[in-house]
């Protein structure tokens, strides 16, 4: 009897992943206005985290954060995740190749479940892709309280070709 072991884990090199910081937390404005920061690159996980701040705010007598901070997040989370994974698929390919491949990367659809009020210190973010097709993606991500707790959850799709 052969045993076979499954394949190693893709493993992002040191200069495709600060490429992909940089795209991701500098060159897209937007997140830097939301104080996105990404906490894990992988190619079948994303994740990030989003400290409050008092811009954030969307209701002023409960400091919660906003509902458009909530989606823009989840949204952005779903393309990074759409980006490791296209990353993930190109290994050939060297780190600067295979960051040029996001230029056309777009939200098709994207929807958004408020489950609780985001109160607290800061939120974390998570994305993983569940079909990467040859031109669209599906992802689902996740917005979670410092405690863990799921506040809310999401689906999108993304034009990736």
């Amino acid at each position: 009897m052969t045993k076979t072991t499954a394949p190693a884990p893709t493993q992002f090199e040191p200069e495709f992943i600060a490429g992909l910081k940089a795209i991701f937390e500098e060159k897209i404005v937007f997140n830097q206005v939301l104080g996105l920061k990404i906490t894990s690159l992988l190619p079948d996980r994303v994740t990030a985290r989003i400290d409050m701040k008092h811009e954030l705010i969307g209701h002023y007598s409960h400091n919660r954060v906003h509902g458009g901070v909530i989606s823009a997040g989840l949204d952005a989370m779903g393309g990074l995740a759409c980006m490791a994974a296209i990353g993930a698929r190109h290994m050939d390919e060297t780190p600067e190749q295979r960051l040029h491949r996001f230029g056309k990367l777009g939200t098709i659809d994207l929807r958004i479940d408020y489950l609780r009020p985001g109160i607290g210190e800061h939120f974390e973010l998570s994305a993983e892709v569940l079909r990467l097709g040859s031109r669209v993606a599906s992802t689902r991500m996740e917005f979670r309280g410092a405690d863990g707790k799921l506040l809310s959850c999401g689906s999108g799709a993304y034009i990736v070709s």
